[in-house]
């Protein structure tokens, strides 16, 4: 049997490695448009969860990974300058660059081809199929699913808010929100380290803050020099650092369909969720292992591909629902931004409806006890 995998990202990377533990005489080529030290972004973050999915279904990678991981069971909400700390969060966060490495390493001593610098258009796709299973793993601008869009039929919504991915060198130990206001309007960062030096840092605000910003007029160096001044008091003197950071909106994908004859997305390719409730690196990685899974019950490529789209898909449009939520309310932030901090705090931590005053009370009863004291 042969596959194919456009896409050298984790989804990927570790469909790959998953796919050849189970069938050492497998092929299996994966082809990336970026060299193998290339990467853009910073941390990613994984929960418990997807830590124990790891460890179950490889446990090399998974010692790799968790030897490099920096990891927090807080949730820190600043608003009004005041911190206001949520326990019972367990995250881990690691390097980008750094997991990619760990892939790769762990496909090349399995025996998986790996080709970089490979480029690959919608109008090559074709000529990657010819092969049992043909994956695309090819991220958000997927050139497999533009290929195939109207067997794949792909809902893609551009949302208003603006937001730009940076590091720094300040270490915000725990998943930090800040909100501040401004003159321009409300500004949102997300930030954790993701080892003992560095933290993402990624700053949000609506439209028409960004305008009233004027960032378009702004070179990359004026945008963050405006940024540290907004959000000096929380980064104690430290600079935001560019890794090729551009104001992007992000992008909500669906697919109706998740499989065309022998070609499968996965990833981002395949869905999104706002960065605000997870992070895609954990789906993907969790797509592949559903995808792997599905391949132990039948050698048949049709059988496996609609059994994965009939488990996976549900799971999907759960968390695709609740990351939705929290996008609105990052996207109408400033309606709550009259709020004092503990009762702002509970609307943050409750609006993807995932969790409520009961799990909140289970998770840091000393938080619900300090919201209720402040007769909210």
């Amino acid at each position: 049997m042969k596959i194919n995998i456009i896409g050298g990202g984790p989804a990927g990377l570790y469909f790959a490695i998953l796919m050849k533990k189970q069938y050492a005489g497998l092929r299996i080529t994966v082809f990336e448009r970026n060299a193998p030290d290339d990467t853009f972004g910073w941390g990613v973050v994984f929960s418990d969860k997807t830590l124990s999915y790891l460890k179950d279904n490889d446990e090399e990678t998974h010692r790799e990974i968790t030897d490099s991981f920096e990891m927090w069971d807080n949730v820190d909400v600043v608003h009004r300058d005041q911190k206001i700390t949520i326990r019972g969060n367990k995250f881990s966060g690691i390097a980008r660059l750094r997991l990619l490495q760990i892939l790769q390493r762990r496909c090349q001593s399995l025996g998986v081809h790996l080709h970089f610098r490979t480029e690959i258009n919608d109008v090559d796709v074709e000529r990657f199929r010819r092969c049992n299973l043909l994956v695309g793993a090819d991220g958000i601008n997927s050139a497999t699913r533009l290929r195939y869009s109207r067997h794949f039929k792909p809902s893609l919504s551009v949302r208003t808010n603006k937001y730009i991915w940076y590091g720094t060198r300040q270490l915000f130990h725990g998943l930090t929100l800040t909100f501040h206001e401004t003159d321009a309007g409300v500004f949102a960062a997300h930030s954790y380290k993701f080892n003992k030096e560095m933290s993402t840092f990624i700053v949000e605000c609506d439209a028409e803050t960004w305008k009233r910003a004027r960032f378009a007029e702004m070179s990359d160096e004026a945008t963050r020099a405006y940024l540290e001044n907004v959000f000096g008091k929380d980064l104690h003197g430290h600079k935001l650092l560019s890794n090729n950071s551009k104001w992007i909106n992000f992008v909500n994908v669906r697919n109706e369909r998740w499989s065309y004859d022998n070609v499968v997305l996965l990833g981002d390719a395949l869905h999104t969720a706002h960065f605000s409730i997870g992070s895609g690196t954990k789906l993907a990685l969790e797509d592949s292992i559903a995808l792997s899974n599905c391949f132990k019950t039948t050698s048949n490529v049709r059988e496996a591909l609609e059994e994965f789209e009939r488990v996976r898909k549900p799971v999907i449009e759960e968390y695709q629902e609740a990351a939705y939520e929290s996008l609105l309310w990052f996207e109408n932030v400033k309606d709550y931004m009259s709020l004092s901090p503990l009762p702002f705090a509970y609307k943050l931590m409750t609006r993807s409806k995932r969790i409520d005053y009961e799990n909140l009370k289970r998770r840091d009863p000393q938080f619900i006890a300090a919201y209720e004291q402040s007769g909210s």
